[in-house]
């Protein structure tokens, strides 16, 4: 599951981990755009709940130095040891420049460098040269972590996915439907073993099907038009079905851009129905290749209504178990 639940204030958060561990969950993942950083709710997740497994998706590489980010990555394995998962990723230029006052250059060789310089600091190396992208005098993590977390890079299209395979220990995928899997698992190729496929899903457990598609079209047009996410839809085929899309996007008529999206595209995307019907959903992805569906929560009219039983059951639900 994505943390932190919207909604919900983290200080009221223990029972939401308990929750997800006694109905089914596995891992809770942070995303970092501008709520909650990626680090503070996994922090108090290691100390609520303590079976779940923790990992970022993703934290950028432009917002955070190297060496920060190191410490802030060996501070949260040394809490969670073996339980700890560093997706990073290059964020956007909407995130990293417009709101993080950042430069947004190079995106390819960030990451490559940054992952490089994390696998040789999060092992107690003394790092000490020049990458392409920035340069490291004699850093030295003071707590190394006894037990190095595995790091995940985001990836969209075959150049970063490339880059995964062979240098990352995992790969986090984003905004894809169930179908594209095998086109983006082939782009992959063959990865060391062990590596770990994660994908985040956007989830809408309603039955209100007008509801579900219509928060669905917002979220394709705030994200879908991201440049990177862009080209990432034309190279798997959807340039015919989203050009209409881009188009009234970029003429400035985003109420258009919403209303041309297909029903169809908006379902493959944004799983919605009750929730046994999302898990039945996300159990594709499961078969198509992926080893860590991360659901992405959406709020429902029934949520909105404010029952915390209502989200129990919701949890329950997706997590094929009866909270305790």
């Amino acid at each position: 599951m994505t943390v932190p639940l919207s909604g919900i204030p983290l200080a009221d958060h223990a029972t939401v981990y308990r929750t997800l561990d006694q109905v089914g969950f596995t891992d809770v993942w942070s995303a970092e755009v501008t709520g909650a950083d990626a680090f503070t709710p996994l922090a108090l997740a290691a100390a609520w709940a303590p079976r779940l497994r923790l990992g970022t998706a993703v934290t950028p590489v432009f917002t955070r130095g190297p060496g920060l980010l190191a410490m802030s990555a060996a501070a949260l394995a040394e809490t969670a040891p073996d339980r700890f998962a560093l997706g990073i990723g290059a964020s956007s230029p909407v995130i990293v420049r417009d709101w993080n006052a950042g430069e947004f250059s190079e995106p390819y060789r960030r990451t490559r460098d940054v992952l490089r310089f994390l696998r040789a600091a999060l092992a107690g190396e003394t790092v000490d040269g020049a990458y392409d992208t920035f340069a490291v005098r004699r850093f030295t993590l003071e707590r190394p972590p006894a037990v190095p977390p595995s790091l995940l890079l985001a990836a969209l299209r075959p150049g970063m996915l490339r880059l995964a395979a062979a240098e990352a220990d995992g790969v986090i995928l984003n905004w894809l439907a169930a179908t594209d899997l095998p086109q983006v698992l082939g782009a992959l190729g063959r990865a060391r073993p062990g590596f770990e496929v994660v994908a985040r899903i956007f989830v809408c457990p309603t039955t209100d099907a007008g509801y579900a598609r219509a928060l669905g079209r917002r979220l394709i047009t705030s994200y879908l038009t991201v440049p990177a996410y862009a080209e990432f839809h034309r190279w798997l085929g959807r340039s015919e079905v989203f050009d209409p899309m881009w188009t009234a996007w970029a003429a400035g008529d985003r109420r258009g851009a919403g209303a041309v999206v297909p029903d169809e595209v908006v379902d493959a995307l944004v799983l919605h129905g009750s929730p046994q019907e999302c898990r039945a959903q996300v159990q594709r992805y499961a078969a198509a290749g992926v080893d860590v569906p991360v659901l992405a929560l959406l709020p429902t009219p029934e949520l909105a209504a404010g029952a915390a039983a209502a989200l129990l059951d919701v949890l329950a639900g997706l997590g094929g178990g009866e909270p305790r």
